[in-house]
């Protein structure tokens, strides 16, 4: 993809409305990365470039279940520009790239402008198809729970705001033995520029994957918490294999939903329309340990106000007898 051919494409690894991601060879070391392509042909899609490019690079120090962002190559017809994240490049080069990335699209919307993240290989898929293609394991599940748990704490205290948690996009590494679950996929994410407390930044546009959205995020008013509910969504899920069939991929998906006769209703926009309604949880299982249980419902109270934060999640979930 490069002129100087650092690295071969070997095929498409997956494909959706913003970007492809294949997996490469770095031809120098013969590893595998990850390249995600986007093509900054429209505004969407200029946005979620930068904001996924803006959040990666703001990470000063790395953690093992966030994915790592080798480089990013900006592409301009034929020319490949790398931007360095490393050496912390100044806020007005980094202005400089996204003015001349919407300066691109705006004079010329055909050109073959593009933004390449070389990121890390992860060879066991997403977090939705590995614990679908597997038995229910609790070890498994309490594991994958404190690894996000303390991902998403990390990002909270670094001031990024995932906004998109789901399976989808987390992904499965077995480099060290043991699954290490890795949250990807930033191009809804937010960097929150003010100092101090992450959950006292206000978002007001709506966005995510309607299943795992927070109630005050379909009002358009939300915090960082809304990203402790969509990790609610997804604990409650895996501990009880609960699915649901995507309508546009027609894939089996792991979240949690109310049923109105034969529609699903997104717990979330159920929450909001019933503030009072009383979550059953354990759903399916016969029992669920006491702590787990209450652990979920602090994570999907209605109220942001009584939602557990990312750094309360991180110590409770340690204790839990799961």
């Amino acid at each position: 993809m490069a002129e100087e051919a650092k690295y071969s494409i070997v095929r498409e690894v997956g494909r959706g409305n913003y970007g492809v991601v294949y997996e490469a060879i770095v031809n120098q070391t013969r590893s595998k990365v990850a390249v995600k392509r986007i093509h900054c042909n429209v505004p969407e899609n200029v946005e979620l470039a930068l904001q996924e490019f803006w959040a990666l690079q703001s990470i000063q120090r790395q953690h093992e279940n966030v994915i790592q962002l080798e480089e990013c190559i900006l592409q301009n017809g034929q020319v490949f520009q790398p931007i360095s994240h490393h050496y912390r490049k100044s806020d007005s080069h980094l202005l400089l790239i996204e003015t001349c990335l919407k300066g691109r699209r705006c004079m010329d919307p055909k050109s073959a402008c593009f933004l390449w993240f070389v990121m890390e290989f992860c060879d066991g898929g997403n977090m939705n198809e590995y614990l679908l293609s597997r038995s229910p394991d609790a070890q498994l599940n309490n594991s994958f729970m404190q690894q996000l748990s303390s991902a998403v704490a990390f990002l909270h205290r670094n001031q990024i705001v995932h906004r998109d948690l789901k399976s989808d996009n987390i992904l499965i590494s077995h480099r060290r033995g043991s699954p290490i679950v890795k949250v990807a996929d930033f191009g809804l994410s937010k960097v929150c520029q003010e100092k101090g407390n992450v959950n006292q930044h206000r978002f007001s546009s709506a966005c995510g994957s309607n299943f795992y959205m927070a109630p005050e995020v379909w009002e358009g008013h939300y915090t960082a918490k809304a990203d402790i509910f969509a990790l609610g969504i997804i604990f409650w899920a895996m501990v009880e294999r609960i699915t649901f069939r995507d309508g546009d991929s027609e894939k089996e998906l792991l979240g949690t939903y109310i049923c109105q006769g034969k529609e699903l209703i997104p717990l979330g926009e159920a929450l909001l329309e019933n503030p009072n309604m009383k979550l059953q949880i354990p759903l399916k299982k016969k029992s669920m340990p006491g702590d787990l249980c209450k652990l979920l419902h602090d994570m999907l109270a209605f109220n942001p106000k009584e939602r557990l934060d990312a750094f309360q999640l991180e110590v409770r979930i340690r204790q839990i007898s799961y």
